[in-house]
């Protein structure tokens, strides 16, 4: 088994988590406006990445310009990683290739913990990703034990590029905030992506 065989239901069920639904549990979080730079280039790309209508044009179109953006935000204090291998317990199937990996390292030469945020790019819709996303964000808690990192939080977005899904793990606890974010509101995805790292570091 592999991240990419769960569903939302299989992953709760074999992990044993309590699902916290709520609409809003990032309403607060102050958006981050996005440069000049990213709104052109998405007002450019996005057109193409829905036209295209697969995973991965949208992963290079779209999400991959967001989280650059993220990670110039923070002036390269984080790290960011794409479509690595991120194999963590293969017992429990906790193995397999992750879209997006963000740590609260510097390092970018390699993985270090803590991972504290994991993008699961899908070309549907983005509750379809919420179990390999769900997956993950298991393993990068469980990466971070192991490194003796044991951050509260470890965050998570499934997204088709243009709408996101945002979610929350505290130990056994999962939050999926119900409110979608669509990329117009580019500010707010940036604000609560911001969010998730400035809480952690």
């Amino acid at each position: 088994m592999a991240y990419s065989n769960f569903t939302l239901e299989s992953v709760v069920t074999t992990f044993q988590l309590e699902i916290i639904r709520s609409i809003g549990i990032f309403a607060e979080i102050e958006p981050v406006m996005p440069s000049e730079q990213l709104a052109r280039v998405l007002t450019k790309k996005a057109p193409l990445a829905v036209a295209i209508g697969t995973e991965k044009a949208r992963s290079e179109l779209i999400v991959a310009d967001v989280l650059f953006e993220l990670w110039e935000h923070f002036e390269s204090r984080v790290s960011i990683f794409s479509g690595i291998d991120f194999n963590v317990d293969a017992e429990n199937g906790l193995t397999g290739v992750c879209d997006f990996l963000i740590s609260l390292s510097s390092e970018q030469f390699y993985l270090k913990a803590p991972v504290i945020v994991l993008v699961e790019a899908k070309n549907a819709e983005p509750k379809l990703g919420l179990g390999q996303c769900v997956a993950e964000m298991i393993a990068a808690q469980r990466f971070n034990a192991e490194k003796d990192n044991n951050i509260p939080y470890i965050y998570g977005a499934s997204t088709t590029g243009t709408e996101w899904l945002f979610l929350k793990l505290e130990r056994q606890k999962l939050y999926i905030d119900m409110a979608g974010y669509q990329i117009t509101q580019c500010d707010k995805i940036l604000g609560i992506l911001s969010s998730m790292v400035s809480q952690q570091a």
